[in-house]
């Protein structure tokens, strides 16, 4: 189980990249907008230097929905592997069995 304080900073990263996800977006337009002028562009840069740095997406980690593990996670289940291995252990997944030769 990961540490609840990483588990609590993931979870408001998300919700403050998702807060800010339009302002980025339409600072990020008009930064590769190449018709602008260029100081217009250069103050959307800065605009964006000036958000909060945990607004970013890419600040984001995926984590395991059950335990918090933030490696070995597979996206489509969002799960990490240990999780799933226990799971399909127990045979709480249909149709998955644990591997054995």
């Amino acid at each position: 189980m990961a540490k609840t304080s990483a588990i609590e900073k993931n979870k408001q990263r998300e919700k403050k990249s998702k807060q800010q996800r339009n302002k980025r977006e339409s600072l990020k337009a008009i930064i590769y907008n190449r018709n602008l002028p260029l100081d217009e562009r250069f103050d959307a840069v800065l605009k964006l230097a000036a958000l909060p740095r945990n607004s970013s997406r890419t600040r984001v980690r995926n984590r395991c929905e059950l335990t918090g593990r933030p490696r070995g996670y597979y996206r489509k289940l969002s799960m990490s592997r240990i999780a799933l291995r226990e799971l399909a252990s127990n045979g709480k997944i249909p149709g998955m069995t644990k591997s054995s030769w």
